[in-house]
């Protein structure tokens, strides 16, 4: 994959893609660069190819230097489903016939468990495997209905030995559906409105809406939350904290955050920023975000940045980034040139 094509891509899915106005550059103090704001936060650079020289997509991380993702054969005629470890070996869970049109989506990982998603020709369904040297890829089931994608890393849930995933229903009606992890029956439950998953036990609704959310439901509880929604701008929330994308009175992006009853709202980036992922705030803790330069449009690329909620303050990931992408709490992206270009990684969690 192209590294700037996944960021054009999760920009246009995140909110606002605008020119680069000139009055909005250096409004700002420069941010502090990772190297120096985290310098004990774990990191990796890692090669776009495998050692049989296929090209390497990941999907979800273990830590900065172990990943699953996808790879094809080297004679392409399978897709592989691979954990690619910190020294450059990998292991198959699965592989594909290219024949089938296969695609591995909304992978996972709680503990010593891994879940996803297999779509082919013939239909979706819903596969695991421990991680543990003996851990066989087992098929959960194929009752997944209408199943839905949002580019989020709660597309699947694990929780209580169960994964948990949204279904469109009949019209109006979202199906929150659940299965035991080692299979059987699934759980269906028919819930009025569009909702997509969000950390165990949340959801949220607004997800055709233009607006954005109104409403946090626990799934446990059966309590609501609503959301304080501004009267500008779009809003999206995790169970901890919503993010607004608005317009300022000069016409430039401006970005914040505030928690879902409207209390400890504050900015995040203004001028010619953009949102970065479709999670909000990923541990509570971290809102990723992009600042657009004057090539993003040719290249794809641009400035990668995150704001930490605790201190307030922004720091520099990287100068010139592409397809970025943040599951499991390790972030990662690409430097380089559509021809030739690297993978980077730094683990969130480990951000002290």
């Amino acid at each position: 994959m192209r590294p700037g094509a996944g960021l054009v891509a999760a920009l246009a899915a995140g909110a606002l893609l605008l020119a680069v106005p000139p009055a909005a550059q250096g409004r700002r103090t420069a941010p502090s660069p990772a190297a120096l704001a985290w310098p004990g936060a774990e990191r990796a650079t890692i090669a776009a190819t495998l050692g049989d020289g296929t090209a390497y997509e990941p999907g979800v991380f273990l830590d900065a230097r172990t990943s699953v993702g996808t790879a094809p054969s080297p004679d392409g005629r399978s897709l592989r489903l691979l954990v690619r470890s910190g020294d450059g070996t990998v292991r198959e869970m699965r592989a594909l016939p290219s024949a089938r049109n296969p695609s591995f989506q909304g992978l996972t990982v709680a503990g010593d468990l891994l879940a996803w998603f297999e779509r082919t020709k013939d239909g979706l369904e819903l596969w695991a495997a421990g991680l543990g040297a003996d851990g066989a890829a087992r098929r959960v089931t194929a009752d997944t209905g209408d199943a839905r994608f949002y580019r989020s890393e709660t597309d699947l849930v694990v929780a209580d030995g169960r994964l948990r995933w949204v279904a469109a229903g009949p019209a109006g009606v979202t199906e929150v559906r659940a299965v035991a992890a080692g299979g059987g029956p699934v759980e269906v439950r028919p819930v009025a409105g569009t909702w997509r998953l969000l950390a165990w036990p949340w959801m949220t609704d607004g997800v055709a809406d233009s607006a954005g959310a109104r409403t946090l439901r626990n799934l446990v509880s059966g309590t609501d939350l609503a959301v304080a929604r501004p009267r500008d701008g779009a809003i999206g929330c995790s169970a901890a904290w919503c993010r607004i994308v608005s317009l300022d009175a000069d016409g430039y992006t401006r970005i914040e955050l505030m928690r879902p009853g409207g209390g400890d709202r504050h900015e995040v980036a203004g001028g010619t920023a953009a949102t970065g992922i479709v999670d909000v705030a990923p541990l509570d803790r971290f809102e990723v975000f992009v600042r657009i330069g004057p090539n993003s449009e040719l290249t794809g690329n641009a400035q990668l940045l995150v704001h930490e909620t605790k201190t307030r303050s922004t720091v520099e990931i990287s100068p010139d980034a592409g397809a970025v992408v943040l599951r499991n709490g390790v972030l990662c992206w690409s430097t380089g040139s559509q021809e030739t270009f690297v993978r980077h990684t730094l683990d969130l969690r480990t951000v002290s």
